[in-house]
């Protein structure tokens, strides 16, 4: 069943503007074609302004995993600490839909 990666980051207020950017027209598109995955999609929480979710969509679990542990990925968060070390806090996590109601 459909498995997510998703992305948290905490952006300082000062770095929001310049991240909101550079994730539209940079990280996402380039994330979603060399992560091979079937959709992606972000926002900005509306409870906590200063918190971004990028979610990536894959056929299933163990696909989202197994980018998790891909060399790929590594060369993905080198070049998102360049841009944001020390200005966004981030954490990783995966998911598998296990029910769906359309």
């Amino acid at each position: 069943m459909t498995a997510y990666l998703i992305v948290r980051a905490e952006v300082e207020e000062s770095s929001r503007e310049a991240f909101d950017n550079w994730y539209e027209n940079e990280h996402l598109p380039d994330a979603h074609r060399e992560f091979r995955a079937v959709s992606a999609f972000r926002g900005w929480s509306d409870v906590d302004p200063n918190v971004h979710l990028a979610f990536y969509e894959f056929p299933d679990l163990a696909a989202a995993n197994a980018i998790l542990a891909s060399d790929t990925i590594k060369e993905f968060i080198k070049e998102f600490d360049r841009h944001w070390e020390g200005k966004v806090i981030r954490s990783r996590e995966t998911f598998e839909v296990k029910q769906s109601i359309k």
